[in-house]
């Protein structure tokens, strides 16, 4: 079927940094746990260090699956990603200083942990 413009049209865009208050919008994914079907985006202060951003919002995400309680930050082999692109964060800098922006993406990929039964959900 064909289409035909009847005019322009420019909505706002509202995801825009500026509207959301000095903070970043930071999505999270953890690859191969399909049991949370999409990464979920939070304001995040572009300053808070990246290991709070580990312990403390990732649960949020995360504690429901029931892969999450055998994960431990401190011996669980984690690869990371940012933005598609492999990356290893410093846990003491902030986001900023870890190249996490407005509208980053930060995956984490556990191949120990591979969801229920192994099968990626």
């Amino acid at each position: 079927m064909a289409t035909t413009k009847i005019g322009e049209y420019n909505p706002p865009v509202r995801d825009k940094v500026e509207n959301f208050g000095g903070n970043y919008l930071v999505y999270a994914s953890w690859d191969n746990h399909r049991l949370i079907n999409s990464a979920m985006g939070f304001p995040l202060p572009p300053n808070m260090p990246f290991k709070i951003f580990m312990t403390e919002v990732l649960p949020l995400c995360y504690n429901d699956h029931p892969d999450f309680a055998n994960l431990d930050w401190d011996t669980t082999e984690v690869h990371w990603f940012l933005n598609g692109e492999s990356f290893t964060p410093d846990f003491d800098k902030s986001l900023a200083e870890n190249g996490i922006d407005h509208k980053s993406i930060v995956r984490f990929h556990t191949p120990t942990l591979r969801g229920i039964h192994g099968v990626g959900i």
